[in-house]
This record gives structure tokens, C-alpha cells and sequence, in this order.
């Protein structure tokens, strides 16, 4: 109904109004056609596409189409002395149908009280039933706060067993370990070679063996007397010699290696760190993959298993946003900033410890720095975190929007609603930005601090050699310098890292949380509850006391509903918008689970078997049919568990062979997304025909001729009068003549059964609900009604002879 109130209001000289009252009941749709279309439009162009015959005699002209083509035009009463078929089945008297309707009102109002009343508790009842069957979409949660160590842990189990992120650790560790051993056998090799130009002799040879106490606190004078302190392994070539030395030096050698030596020592030590590194990589995004696959495969498997009140109270768009845009970060922005931090957290240990063996005295500037830079994390840390997940929070809508809108497009170009759209895509999209500017700022405000600390940081390292650093070989000074260089650039990128990998594990956070979303009871039935392959049977339904509620905190949309349903018999249910009808089947169904009593089938309690041992029992035909993108024989078979001549035979049964024998691919002919490539009808005929095919005891027909032509309603009613003939048929109508010849009507009211009964004996009792119902019909419909049921109950009754 609400595309209907969204065409009133809008002004506009031409109204386009495709079936507009198929979804409701004769009441409801003799208001909105009477009311809205008839009088609040008068004086509009009206154009009305419709199935529902008795609406024509208000039509100022009449246009009938057959394959696309016009087979007659003119006015009501110049089609009716045309004899076309469609007068057949219509046959309406124009002045005595108004006078019956306002007759059956009167009727109506004296039984049941004032028209006024009667609307207002309609009303009130159809507002507590639609807001138990379609609960209000809530706001997305955001968690507040630091990312929980169990979001960490669940990442890591996702990637591997414990052996395997052993191995990861492993390796993380010594990729720096060789690198850094790359960077002290440099400065080593360093001091050799300076050591080699200063001391004279044959150097150029490995000297081993020099005992430790030869050459201490040897004073010689050459021109000018050099005090020196000299270590055996530093002067290993004065050994039965006295030579003058040039310079103090002072190492801890036990042999001084060739050039050649140092040069294979560091070739090898490059490989291995070649090695390690590639080793890690292969490692590291080998658990990154297995996490990411898991869990996707764990939220999809969550969604799919997830309640019906989820997907009422999240959109489409907020889904598609953990799916999109949360999965792309944690497969491909995450591992990388991971890796990052793992590698540049292990390299800054092993640099610390590099320097404070060159000058232990930098470990106190080195201290100063990690603790401003942690102190610079947690600050930066308690914006970026909340704006990383607001910005999250803030895209959902933004998919939503762009969804809704692709959906709707037709409709909204015809409403020229393009600008109101834009406006509103633009005030989302502008929310969004918003909150990334920010985010982006707060990021590089961050940087330039982390910038400055660095820069007083190696300005102080340079400045401590030039106070403290006379004694030092020149090797370990460009070491310690250099590495505290590589430390202050390490540092910073791996804090602005750090920071990004808790802002991205917030998309793991989102992610998790659809992996623990109210899922609905187990698909498969115990072993020892298990129903046999047979049933049902034979299709009794028996519903025992039955409470629904679509939440705690919301009223029973069915209260204390009870009634049996024989084998092999034909059900309608009928009653208004709002009385609980698809609350019903989802009760059946179990897309909902009763909030007390029981329902049985064939003696089973439904609620001690798995769902799908319940519902591929169970056939439906829903007022929307349901097709997916894929051939067309996927969708009559989605399992494979039928051949071809199967599927065939179903098309044949709905008079849809010859169409699809047409087709150039035939049973592999390719469906449009929501099979738009068929007809309205076409669709219905082919959820028909998969029903047909299924051949359970149980079938459920949601409205399923509300949007069909009245042929194709025909051909619907007989297919299932000829192949369900020994099946329990369960058909909830609006339209009551698809119903009048059950076996059975069952009349429901404010989420109770107020009748049930063979309508011929509910049409006997003039205060009925049924009775009245039918009055509202018009007198000759009424009539047709009424004798549809007298035949069906003498059928049934010489049936019983």
C-alpha cells in the first residue's frame, strides 16, 4: 500500500498505476479504488493496469491487450455488447452492485458496530500485525573503545592451528635477527679494514691464535710518544716483532678474517635473509588468506542461517557493507599493515640492541622516544579508533540508498523524483566524507608529531658522539648513527602502522559480529528424531494452542490458534490486511518459532525436527515468485535430484513446454536476475511448475494468483485441483473465488480464527465474517460466490454417498 499513498500525494496530471490493488483485501481495495483513485483524483488522467475485472465499470475507457496487442477499446458498456470473453467472467450490473455494497455496509455496521469503529480497530490490529511481521529497522550498533585481544585471538585462529602460527612467529623473529647480523658484520668489516690501513705488515692474512695478555699497555714513540692500549687481537702481526704504532685502537678480535672471507660471510648472510624473507612472506599471507576466507565463509554461513528478524531489522545495504567494503579491508589493506607491524615491531628490538651495544648512553634518548611515541599512539589512537567505526557506520547507509535506488529506478524516473534522490544520495554521501576527512586530518597530524620527535631524536644521537664519541672506531659510529636513523623512520612508520592495524582490525570486530547474529534452530533433524523418508504421508496439520510473537517486547500476532487440517484437504484463509494469515505459515514454517503450543504434521511436533527436513516438505507458491539468476534449470531443480524428462513433463502440466522448447538454449535458457526476462505470469507458472516437480503432501499457496491475468488464475486452479488432488492445500486469498470451493475456509480476525468451516455452512450465518465479506463483493459476485459454494458442498457431499 505504500506505493499506492506515494502516487497520491504526489501532484502530478497523469497517474500510471500498475495492478495497484492486487496485494489487498475486496474492502481495503473497494476504498483505495473508490477513494483515492475515483474521487481524491478525479479530474486526473488515470491510467489503471489491472486483472481485477470488476473495477472496469468506473473506466472512462477500456483497452484490452492480448500478446502485446490491442484486441478491443471503448467504453464499459460498448465492450459488454461486444460478447468478448472477458464480459463472461465479468457480468456485473453497475447500479445494483453499488446499492448491494452499501447494503452489505449497513449489514456490516449493524452487526459489528459503527463503520467508524470497525476501520479504527482494522486499523489498530493491522498496525500491531505489521509491525510484529515487519519489525522496524534499528541503528547499526557501534562498539565503543579499544579492540578487544579476543578479536585478535579469533584472527589468528582463523589463520592456522597453533603449530602453524609457531612457524609464522618463527620466522618473523629471524628475518630481523639476519638482517641485523647483516648490519653489525658491515660494521665489522668496517673496523678489519680500517684496522688493516693503520697498522702496517702483512694484514692482509687470517692471524690466529694470539694469546690475549702479549700486547697490553704497550708505550711506543715514533717523532712524537702515542700512549696506546693494545689488545693481542688487535696487533696479531706484532707478534716477534716490535714495530712503532700509529693510533690508539682497541677491539676484541680473536683473528682478523681476509677481505675475501668478509665478502663470502656477507654474501651469505644476504641469502639467508633473501631466504627468510620470502619464507615469511609466503607465511604470513598464507594465514592472512586462510583467516579471510574463514571468516567470510563464517559470516556467510551465519547470514544464511540467520532469523527472519535480522534481515527485517538490517537493510540490504548494511549487509552488503560488512560483505564489501569490511571483507575488502581484511583481505587486502590488513595483512599488509599486519606484516608491517610484526616486522618493523622485531626490527626495532634488534636495532635498540645494536645501538646500546655501540653506546649504551642512546638508550636514554631511545627510552624518551618510545615514550612519547606511545604516549602520541594512545592519544591519536582514541579519535582515529571511534572515527573508523563511524566512518564504517555512516557508509552503510550510503549502500542502502544506492540499492534502494537501483531497485526502484523505473519508479523513480516516472515520479521524476531524480533531484529529491540526488539530494538525498548527496546529504549521505556527504555525512560519510565528513567523518573520512576527519579521519584522514587526525592521520596526518599524527605523522607531522611523530616527525618532530624523530628529528630531536637523531639530533641527539649525532650530538652524544661529538661529546662522548672520541674512542669510537669510525664503523660503529655510522652504525649507530645509521641505524638510528633506520630506528627514527621504523618507529614512526611502525606507530602510524599500529595505530592503522586497531583501526583496521575494527572491520574484524564488524566482521565477527555477524558471525554470532541469532541463527535460526538446526537444519538437520537428530538421529533418533528423524523422520522417516515418507512423511508426511498423508498431510494432517494440527496447530495446538498457538502464541506468536515476532519479539519479547512486542503483542502476539497469533493468539491461542487452534485447528486441524484432515489429509488431502483443500484450506483457504482468508481474512483483512492484518488479520494474520502470513503469520500462519511462517508459524508453519518455522520462520518464526511459537512462543507457546505446538504444531504437529502427521503426528510429528515440527519443532523436534531440523528445518530442512520441515520445509523440503513442504511446497510454497508465494505471492511474489521467487527466481534466481542462473538456467532455467537450476531453478526448477536447484539440487540436480530430477532428469530432464521430470522437467519437462512440469512444464507441460503449466502449459509452458512450448515456450521454453522455443527458447534457443531451452532447460539451459539463462534467468535474469529475479527472473525479469519472463512474464508475471511465466514466473508463477514456472514456481509452479517446480512444486509440481517437489510432489510433496504439503502445499502453500501465499496469494498466488494476486498479480495474474484471469487465465492464468484459471489455469493455476486447475493444475493444482489435477495434480494435488490427494495433497493438503493451504491458500491464503484476498480474492475470495479462489478460495469458495474448498473443502474448507478458515476465517481469521486480530490474529485469531473466527470461523472455520465448509463455506457453504459459513455463508448460511448472515453475521458471520465470511458472510459479510462476501457481501462486500457486490450483489452479483456475491451470487456467484454463493453458488460456487453450494456446487462445491453437494460435490462434497455425493462424494460422501
Amino acid at each position: 500500500m505504500v506505493p499506492n499513498f506515494r502516487t497520491i500525494y504526489k501532484v502530478a496530471d497523469i497517474y500510471l498505476l500498475d495492478d495497484p490493488l492486487s496485494a489487498v483485501d475486496t474492502h481495503v481495495g473497494h476504498h483505495l479504488f473508490d477513494d483515492c483513485i475515483c474521487d481524491f483524483l478525479q479530474g486526473k488522467t488515470r491510467l489503471v493496469v489491472t486483472h481485477q475485472l470488476q473495477y472496469l465499470q468506473a473506466a472512462d475507457n477500456i483497452v484490452i491487450l492480448n500478446n502485446g496487442t490491442v484486441e478491443a477499446t471503448g467504453t464499459f458498456s460498448r465492450l459488454q455488447e461486444s460478447g468478448l470473453d472477458f464480459v463472461k467472467q465479468l457480468d456485473l450490473d453497475i447500479d445494483e452492485e453499488d446499492r448491494e455494497l452499501k447494503k452489505g455496509s449497513v449489514d456490516y455496521d449493524k452487526s459489528h458496530g459503527s463503520c467508524e469503529k470497525m476501520i479504527r480497530q482494522n486499523s489498530e490490529t493491522s498496525q500491531s500485525s505489521l509491525s510484529g511481521s515487519e519489525p522496524v529497522q534499528s541503528s547499526e550498533m557501534r562498539t565503543q573503545g579499544h579492540v578487544g585481544l579476543n578479536v585478535y585471538r579469533s584472527y589468528f585462529a582463523a589463520g592456522g592451528n597453533c603449530y602453524f602460527i609457531l612457524l609464522v612467529c618463527a620466522v618473523c623473529v629471524l628475518v630481523p635477527v639476519a638482517t641485523r647480523s647483516g648490519d653489525y658484520w658491515m660494521a665489522y668489516w668496517t673496523n678489519v679494514e680500517e684496522l688493516r690501513v693503520k697498522l702496517p705488515g702483512n694484514s692482509h692474512e687470517d692471524v690466529l691464535n694470539v694469546t690475549s695478555a702479549a700486547f697490553l699497555n704497550i708505550t711506543t714513540t715514533r717523532d712524537h710518544v702515542i700512549n696506546s692500549t693494545i689488545y693481542a687481537a688487535d696487533a696479531p702481526f706484532l707478534k716477534n716483532s716490535t714495530m712503532n704504532v700509529p693510533a690508539a685502537v682497541s677491539a676484541g678480535w680473536s683473528w682478523i678474517p681476509s677481505s675475501e672471507t668478509c665478502i663470502y660471510v656477507y654474501i651469505g648472510l644476504i641469502v639467508s635473509i633473501i631466504f627468510l624473507i620470502i619464507l615469511r612472506v609466503i607465511c604470513f599471507f598464507t594465514m592472512c588468506t586462510r583467516a579471510s576466507v574463514k571468516l567470510h565463509d563464517s559470516m556467510f554461513s551465519s547470514i544464511t542461517h540467520a532469523t527472519m528478524a535480522f534481515f527485517s531489522h538490517n537493510p540490504s545495504g548494511r549487509i552488503l557493507n560488512r560483505f564489501t567494503n569490511d571483507m575488502g579491508t581484511v583481505d587486502e589493506s590488513l595483512p599488509l599493515t599486519l606484516l608491517d607491524c610484526v616486522q618493523i615491531g622485531l626490527s626495532l628490538l634488534a636495532v635498540v640492541i645494536v645501538v646500546s651495544v655501540v653506546n649504551v648512553w642512546l638508550l636514554i634518548p631511545t627510552t624518551f622516544m618510545f615514550i612519547m611515541f606511545y604516549a602520541l599512539r594512545q592519544y591519536y589512537l582514541s579519535t582515529s579508533r571511534s572515527l573508523k567505526r563511524l566512518e564504517a557506520i555512516t557508509r552503510s547507509p550510503v549502500f542502502s540508498h544506492l540499492s534502494a535506488s537501483l531497485q526502484g529506478l523505473t519508479t523513480i524516473r516516472a515520479s521524476g523524483a531524480q533531484a529529491l534522490l540526488e539530494k538525498e544520495f548527496d546529504s549521505l554521501q556527504d555525512m560519510h566524507s565528513s567523518v573520512w576527512y576527519i579521519y584522514i586530518a587526525s592521520n596526518r597530524a599524527f605523522g607531522l608529531w611523530l616527525d618532530v620527535v624523530c628529528s630531536v631524536y637523531i639530533g641527539l644521537v649525532t650530538l652524544s658522539f661529538l661529546i662522548v664519541g672520541g674512542k669510537q672506531y669510525g664503523g660503529d659510529v655510522g652504525l649507530a648513527i645509521t641505524q638510528a636513523m633506520m630506528l627514527t623512520g621504523m618507529l614512526q612508520w611502525g606507530v602510524r602502522q599500529s595505530a592503522e592495524m586497531e583501526n583496521q582490525m575494527t572491520s574484524v570486530e564488524r566482521v565477527l559480529e555477524y558471525t554470532e547474529v541469532e541463527k535460526e534452530p538446526p537444519l538437520e533433524s537428530p538421529h533418533d528424531r528423524k523422520p522417516p523418508d515418507s512423511w508426511p504421508s498423508q498431510g494432517v496439520i494440527v496447530f495446538d494452542r498457538i502464541f506468536l510473537a515476532y519479539s519479547k517486547n512486542e503483542a502476539s500476532v497469533l493468539k491461542n490458534i487452534s485447528f486441524v487440517i484432515r489429509p488431502g484437504e483443500k484450506v483457504g484463509i482468508v481474512g483483512r490486511t492484518g488479520a494474520g494469515k502470513s503469520s500462519l505459515i511462517a508459524a508453519l514454517f518455522r520462520l518464526v518459532d511459537v512462543s507457546s503450543g505446538r504444531i504437529q504434521i502427521d503426528g510429528i511436533d515440527i519443532a523436534s525436527i531440523g528445518l530442512h527436513d520441515l520445509r523440503s516438505k513442504i511446497s510454497i507458491i508465494p505471492q511474489e515468485s521467487v527466481l534466481f539468476s542462473g538456467s532455467l534449470r537450476e531453478n526448477l531443480d536447484p539440487f540436480s535430484e530430477y532428469s530432464d524428462a521430470a522437467l519437462w513433463a512440469a512444464l507441460a502440466e503449466v502449459e509452458l513446454k512450448q515456450v521454453v522448447g522455443e527458447l534457443p538454449a531451452g532447460l539451459s535458457h539463462r534467468v535474469s536476475e529475479g527472473g525479469s526476462n519472463f512474464s508475471v505470469g511465466q514466473r508463477q507458472l514456472l514456481c509452479l511448475a517446480r512444486a509440481i516437480i517437489r510432489n510433496n503432501k504439503i502445499l502453500v499457496l501465499d496469494e498466488a494468483t494476486a498479480n495474474v491475468d484471469p487465465q492464468t488464475d484459471e489455469l493455476i486452479q486447475e493444475t493444482i485441483c489435477h495434480k494435488f488432488t490427494d495433497c493438503t492445500v493451504l491458500t491464503i486469498a484476498h480474492r475470495l473465488h479462489t478460495v469458495m470451493d474448498s473443502d474448507r475456509i478458515l476465517v481469521m480476525d486480530a490474529g485469531s480464527v473466527v470461523e472455520f468451516d465448509h463455506p457453504h455452512a459459513l455463508l448460511k450465518n448472515e453475521n458471520g465474517y465470511l458472510y459479510q465479506m462476501v457481501q462486500q463483493t457486490g450483489h452479483p459476485m456475491a451470487e456467484s460466490l454463493l453458488k460456487v459454494a453450494h456446487e462445491s458442498y453437494g460435490k462434497r457431499m455425493s462424494k460422501k454417498v
